[in-house]
């Protein structure tokens, strides 16, 4: 593992981290590159500062070098190795980096990573909602009964009909009950009600609805709402981005936001909803009781527990990744994730005839 000290180095071994002292970003102005081996993170996402600048993007932010190898994750079938994948994370605990892999101020998309902050504003505006209720809202649920039911009763609570959600329509038949974002959507049509604002078009970019998830999303990762990159996500609503150890730092301080901490207990109360049982999201928070987790498209996942805020990015999208390169990261957390080190390649037939493990 390399340390602060030995930074500059970009020859690591795979899946070697730097695991820095508590220097804070919240608190910085720097708005040139460091020196090697130092953090400076700018509130305006001046990303990781050792290395070269990389890539600038289309709002003139600058993405650096990493310091060290992202986290490598193979696909074994037999004894040959299949595929790789590269893995970037960072955790971030009291406002500072306290450990990283890759390129941490990668800028990515939350998608349904996001659900936990999308869900906030409900738990503000509604006393009445559940700790079920809410985890639905943060969900990316299979459509098994208990999540449908879990939908089915914030519909009926916030009032709504299925008809109104905006999601689209997913499963055999094709409903939009059965979308793994309507848990969410429901909730945005709730929060429509207790605010008394018209629900058509909710899901839209100048709608009420989305200006509220955007003021959450810039309040949880401390900048201004116009430093955060939209885009349209793949329910219809509204996706915000960031580097990725904003998105780690957003998840950090989750708990201490209006309502964050009503939506985490949700959350820790039914993990099952939240995805399902082979969900790396869903099965960290089974291994780790008192973290929440979130997993989004194109291979991120976050997590937040005892005051650290997590956040993986899978380079080329793939999710199944994540739980192998979760398992690494947070050994060097001092924490174990137990089962999620290695994930079984099975057959049509289910047996077993491979794995997805780091390496």
């Amino acid at each position: 593992m390399a340390t602060s000290g030995s930074a500059s180095r970009l020859n690591c071994e795979p899946n070697s981290l730097i695991v820095w002292p508590a220097q804070s970003f919240r608190k910085s102005r720097c708005r040139q590159r460091a020196p090697r081996g130092q953090r400076c993170f700018s509130p305006r996402f001046t990303p990781p500062t050792v290395g070269e600048p990389a890539v600038v993007g289309q709002s003139g932010r600058a993405v650096y070098a990493a310091a060290v190898e992202a986290l490598s994750v193979i696909v074994r079938r037999g004894a040959i190795v299949e595929a790789r994948h590269r893995v970037h994370a960072v955790a971030v605990s009291d406002g500072a980096v306290i450990a990283e892999a890759g390129n941490p101020g990668l800028v990515c998309f939350m998608r349904s990573s996001s659900k936990p902050l999308q869900a906030v504003p409900l738990a503000r505006a509604r006393e009445d909602v559940d700790d079920r209720e809410l985890a639905i809202a943060s969900a990316s649920h299979l459509a098994n009964p208990a999540q449908l039911d879990a939908v089915r009763s914030l519909l009926a609570k916030a009032p709504a009909e299925e008809a109104e959600l905006e999601c689209g329509a997913e499963g055999s038949p094709p409903r939009k009950l059965n979308h793994n974002c309507s848990g969410k959507h429901a909730g945005m049509l709730a929060l429509c009600r207790a605010r008394g604002w018209r629900s058509e078009g909710y899901r839209l970019e100048g709608h009420r609805v989305q200006r509220e998830m955007l003021a959450v999303h810039a309040e949880a990762a401390g900048v201004a709402e116009d430093e955060l990159e939209t885009a349209v996500d793949g329910c219809g609503v509204v996706t915000f981005g960031m580097p990725l150890e904003r998105i780690a730092y957003a998840f950090s301080r989750f708990e201490q936001l209006d309502g964050g901490a009503r939506v985490a207990a949700a959350m820790r109360a039914h993990p099952d909803l939240i995805r399902g049982p082979k969900a790396s999201d869903t099965r960290l928070m089974k291994a780790l009781p008192g973290w929440i987790a979130k997993g989004g498209a194109e291979g991120l996942l976050c997590a937040a527990g005892d005051g650290i805020g997590v956040a993986l990015k899978s380079e080329d999208g793939s999710g199944r990744a994540l739980g192998p390169a979760a398992h690494t990261f947070f050994a060097h957390l001092g924490r174990d994730l137990g089962d999620l080190a290695m994930l079984p390649v099975e057959n049509s037939r289910g047996e077993r005839v491979g794995e997805i493990v780091s390496g």
